[in-house]
């Protein structure tokens, strides 16, 4: 659970924000949205290797 003093005198947007800043953080969104659909391990291997040539091409062309 995520707990968000707020200061005297703070505008309750700016602790709004720094609560979605912390949630993002955590990470929480994400492993929701990964475990809503199962993907089969190959699947996501093959999505990893795809990332990595993608990276790895950019890489490239940024030395050259």
């Amino acid at each position: 659970m995520l707990v968000i003093p707020i200061k005297e005198g703070e505008n309750i947007d700016r602790a709004l924000k720094r609560y979605k800043r912390k949630f993002d953080k955590t990470g929480t969104k994400r492993a929701l949205q990964t475990r809503k659909q199962y993907t089969k391990p190959s699947i996501a291997r093959r999505a990893q290797l795809q990332k990595a040539q993608y990276v790895q091409q950019l890489r490239d062309a940024e030395n050259i």
